[in-house]
């Protein structure tokens, strides 16, 4: 068994943006994923350590209380916004069970209505439209601010941002981040922010940790 990661030790207090540095195959997604507790589910994969969030040993959760925690209390949004988002159901229907992990019970029109709310606030206005809307009639700036809202839509504690919008073209990307920035401010949500260039994360982080060949250097 080849070791990807070795020796990783970070932390990020709450409120605060801390940024992963690295190249490609450095380590940097690998190491949201076990935050994430993804790659605990692989059968093939050993990892060792400790893992605390809120001062809980998250090694030490189920399966169900792991898929709890996600999208509630810890959300990622991803590069490419597409891939997070089901193209046979309408990004309202993807909006209210996201809000169900939250508050199972809410209604339809309730999740619609606290949807709307969340759009606005990512600077989609013609909310209506989009929640009626499949991820292919939409752009890929669009989706990418219909991802962000839903990651932030149940209030996580912690926020991961692997490399959001680099995917899509620079103009958007420099919104996509300008946008993020300043609902995290407004949130007061914790950031790891996971990315290979050094200058974005400069206008972004708190603190910086660089990665290299699966160590903190």
């Amino acid at each position: 068994m080849s070791e990807v990661l070795h020796g990783i030790s970070l932390n990020v207090r709450a409120g605060e943006r801390v940024a992963l540095v690295g190249e490609s195959g450095s380590g940097k997604s690998v190491t949201a994923r076990i935050v994430l507790g993804l790659l605990q589910e692989l059968p093939s994969a050993q990892v060792e350590g400790g893992l605390f969030f809120e001062g809980e040993d998250l090694n030490r959760l189920s399966r169900r209380q792991w898929q709890a925690l996600r999208g509630t209390s810890i959300s990622m949004i991803f590069q490419d916004p597409t891939s997070s988002l089901n193209p046979v159901f309408t990004i309202g229907t993807q909006f209210a069970e996201v809000l169900r992990r939250r508050d199972p019970k809410l209604s339809r029109e309730a999740a619609d209505e606290r949807a709307g709310t969340l759009l606005q606030s990512v600077s989609i206005h013609d909310h209506a439209r989009v929640l009626g809307a499949y991820p292919f009639q939409l752009s890929g700036g669009m989706n990418q601010r219909v991802v962000i809202a839903m990651a932030l839509a149940n209030h996580p504690s912690l926020l991961i941002a692997d490399e959001p919008g680099t995917a899509l073209d620079v103009t958007v990307q420099a919104q996509t981040l300008k946008l993020m920035h300043e609902l995290v401010e407004r949130s007061g949500t914790a950031v790891l922010f996971i990315s290979h260039n050094l200058g974005v994360v400069r206008e972004f982080a708190d603190r910086v940790f660089v990665i290299y060949r699966g160590r903190i250097v």
